[in-house]
C-alpha cells in the first residue's frame, strides 16, 4: 500500500532558510506553474475524496501558505476550477487534472488568506514535511478496504504521522477560536 510517494520511503526534512518554491502540473509540455514565495506550513496527508492524489497513492498530500505568497507565472489560462460550490476552490490544470492549488474565498472562513498546495509538484528541495494524517477515515469512502485500517493508522504512526479523523489538534483550535471571536465569546 502506498501511503503517497513523498513519505513511503522516509520523510525529508525541512531546509533551514528554504523560502519557497515552483509548482509544476503533469503535463509533457505548457506546463502550468505556480510560483510560491515562502515555506508551507501544516503539510500533511489528507485521506479526503476532494483532493487531488497521484496515481497509486491512498492519501494526498496537503500544505498551505498565504494566499498573498502565491502567484501563477505560466499558463494560467489552463486552469479550471473543479467544483465551484466547495469550501475550496481547487484549481486544477485542465489537461492533465493535477490540482495546483486551493483558495478560499469566503472571507469568514477560519483559512481565509491560506491557499492549499501539494509540494510534490514542486522540484524544489526543503519543503516543510507532513507533520500528521488528517481524514484517515475519509480513504474508505475512496473504496479503501475498512478492514485494514488498523494496519493503515499504525503505518501511519510509524512514519510519525500521527492519524487524526480530523485535523491536527492546534488547526481544529484555530477553527473552534476562529468560531468563538466570530460569535463574541472571546
Amino acid at each position: 500500500m502506498s501511503i503517497h510517494p513523498s513519505v513511503d520511503n522516509g520523510i525529508s526534512p525541512e531546509q533551514e532558510g528554504f523560502s519557497g518554491g515552483t509548482l509544476h502540473c503533469h503535463c509533457a509540455s505548457d506546463q502550468l506553474e505556480v510560483t510560491v514565495g515562502s515555506q508551507c506550513a501544516f503539510n500533511h496527508v489528507c485521506g479526503c475524496t476532494k483532493c487531488w492524489k497521484p496515481e497509486g497513492a491512498v492519501f494526498s498530500q496537503v500544505a498551505v501558505v498565504g494566499r498573498d505568497t502565491l502567484s501563477v507565472t505560466a499558463n494560467e489560462g489552463k486552469l479550471r476550477i473543479i467544483d465551484p460550490s466547495a469550501a475550496i476552490q481547487r484549481y486544477a490544470c485542465r489537461d492533465c487534472g493535477v490540482h495546483m492549488y486551493g483558495r478560499i474565498e469566503n472571507q469568514n472562513h477560519p483559512f481565509h488568506g491560506f491557499d492549499f498546495i501539494h509540494t510534490e509538484l514542486s522540484d524544489d528541495e526543503g519543503w516543510a514535511p507532513p507533520e500528521f494524517a488528517a481524514f484517515v477515515s475519509s480513504i474508505i469512502e475512496s473504496g479503501h478496504d475498512p478492514e485494514s485500517m488498523t494496519e493503515v493508522r499504525a503505518s501511519l504512526s510509524a512514519m510519525g504521522l500521527a492519524p487524526y479523523d480530523c485535523l491536527s489538534p492546534a488547526l481544529m483550535d484555530a477553527i473552534a477560536t476562529h468560531t468563538a471571536k466570530a460569535a463574541g465569546a472571546l
